[in-house]
């Protein structure tokens, strides 16, 4: 079920680290939006999501697909949705050629699949966790993952 827009959701406590981590990689789309608009130089946004991917983004994609899907199991749909989405975007990511043109679809790919995860997938794994599963969720990642400042903050 996807709640109302609008209506925030109410996340269990083993969830809200990733939750949170989720709010920095929409800070990270936004990030991308704005230098593109204001029409910086795409490498030093790649130098940005760069940085991102290997001091954050990386991470939190290991964590969900060890600690969170398991609790929906591999054969589950949404599960299976969220494991191509990781995949695409590790691949975006890691693209070395037409860095404009990924630029712009990390950003909206990006987005779209936090909504997915936020809306739709969290919410089904709440609902059918069991309180061992939700508490080995939390053992394993009560911390978000913070990578620090980036010096160039070219979105400003």
């Amino acid at each position: 079920m996807i709640p109302p827009k609008g209506k925030p959701i109410k996340r269990h406590k083993a969830i809200q680290p990733l939750s949170r981590e989720h709010h920095q990689s929409l800070l990270l789309c936004w990030n991308i939006r704005k230098g593109i608009e204001k029409g910086i130089e795409p490498q030093r946004i790649k130098n940005y999501t760069d940085w991102f991917w290997e001091n954050q983004l990386e991470e939190h994609f290991k964590i969900e697909e060890k600690y969170v899907f398991p609790v929906l199991g591999a054969e589950n749909d949404l599960v299976k949705q969220a494991l191509e989405e990781h995949e695409h975007l590790a691949s975006l990511f890691l693209q070395k050629n037409e860095i404009a043109l990924t630029l712009e679809k990390i950003q909206n790919d990006l987005e779209g699949h936090i909504r997915f995860e936020e809306r739709v997938l969290f919410n089904k794994i709440q609902e059918v966790a069991s309180t061992e599963e939700l508490q080995h969720i939390q053992e394993h990642h009560e911390k978000e993952i913070s990578c620090g400042l980036w010096e160039d903050e070219f979105w400003e």
